[in-house]
């Protein structure tokens, strides 16, 4: 029971403050919870907002793929290699730190006005945390563990297979989580130019408009997308990291 109470807690906490907010502010410009949840049905049922969180799911899914493609072996091969990390870390130190909405005029100049140069600034915001969440993953590594699979002389696809990849997964499903919310972000914004779907364009229309129990309705449908992808992330490291719960179940 308290178990399903957990879960429940914080979507009544929330709803609790919302409908106070609506109180007190009124209506017109914070929609009590049941407009809001009932406009979404509605744009659930006539697949409006299945369109625009089509778009915006898939331009964050790609860009997640691109950045594990790329980020993950550069962060093994810098975790593994002092000399790379040497001459690499340093790009990643002065690139990272920069807020990554601010290269979207060069990516439209670059990759044009469509879903590339989103997809594109996207990638920018997750590949350096993932890049330094494998990297460190490595040198976290104990010593030991290096000497005990050099003594058992496995090869190099074993070494990956057996030690690395287990060793950085849990550094890259935080990063992810991490990263996902800030990726939504950054969403949000780019899809407010040139283009006509995403849930970033749904709820800004819609405020232009001062529907605002449609643009909250947009607001819930993107919170919703993110919880699911963060959901998505925890179910991977459930079947990944198992190791972790078993850690997780017995800590004093």
């Amino acid at each position: 029971m308290n178990k399903y109470l957990v879960k429940i807690f914080p979507f009544v906490v929330i709803h609790i403050i919302w409908y106070l907010l609506s109180y007190y502010v009124g209506v017109n410009l914070i929609p009590r919870p049941d407009m809001v949840w009932m406009r979404l049905f509605i744009l659930l049922a006539n697949g409006t907002i299945f369109l625009h969180a089509g778009f915006s799911l898939l331009r964050i899914t790609v860009a997640i793929g691109f950045a594990i493609v790329i980020g993950v072996p550069l962060g093994v091969m810098a975790g593994a290699n002092k000399k790379i990390d040497k001459w690499f870390s340093p790009i990643v130190y002065l690139l990272y730190p920069i807020p990554k909405i601010a290269f979207l005029p060069v990516f439209i100049v670059l990759f044009g006005l469509g879903d590339l140069s989103k997809i594109m600034l996207l990638f920018t915001v997750l590949v350096f945390q993932l890049v330094l969440a494998a990297r460190d993953g490595m040198k976290q590594i104990p010593i030991e563990y290096h000497r005990v699979v050099n003594v058992l002389r496995l090869s190099k696809k074993d070494k990956l297979l057996k030690l690395y990849l287990p060793s950085v997964l849990p550094s890259l499903f935080n990063s992810l989580r991490i990263g996902i919310g800030i990726s939504l972000a950054v969403l949000f914004f780019c899809e407010n130019y040139a283009t006509t779907y995403g849930i970033g364009y749904y709820i800004m229309s819609n405020w232009m408009m001062v529907n605002y129990v449609g643009m909250f309705a947009g607001i819930l449908a993107l919170s919703l997308l993110a919880a699911g992808l963060i959901m998505c992330v925890d179910l991977l490291e459930n079947k990944y990291c198992k190791w972790l719960i078993y850690e997780k179940k017995h800590i004093v």
